[in-house]
């Protein structure tokens, strides 16, 4: 038992929960399909959803935040990890207010987040 106690624990090796970064922050795509899914079940809406190829040849689902969007195919964007959680499938998002995608009109609070520029006086 003292031998035991003296070993460390091995350590699990954590399992990447965006895998197609490749441990990078953001990667560059371009969009290959805009379209609208239906969330899981208590929930009802369209969510705006983006298919996207990287630019390291990989396609996925990046989901579109915020309130209207400018994206048509064809479209450069920045993807970020973080799954829209109830979308199943859709384990990326799209960088708002970087490259093609602009930020979101009118947006006062969280703008950081939405790509909106502070509102003039």
């Amino acid at each position: 038992m003292n031998q035991a106690m003296k070993r460390k624990k091995p350590q699990k090796n954590l399992k990447s929960k965006s895998p197609l970064l490749n441990n990078s922050p953001q990667r560059k795509g371009v969009c290959s399909q805009i379209f609208t899914m239906s969330p899981k079940k208590p929930n009802s809406a369209k969510r705006k959803v983006a298919r996207v190829k990287l630019t390291t040849g990989k396609t996925l689902q990046a989901y579109i935040q915020g309130e209207g969007h400018n994206l048509q195919e064809h479209s450069v964007v920045l993807i970020r990890g973080g799954r829209a959680q109830d979308l199943p499938g859709v384990g990326y998002k799209i960088v708002r207010g970087a490259m093609d995608f602009g930020g979101v009109v009118g947006r006062s609070t969280a703008r950081s987040r939405y790509g909106a520029k502070k509102p003039k006086k």
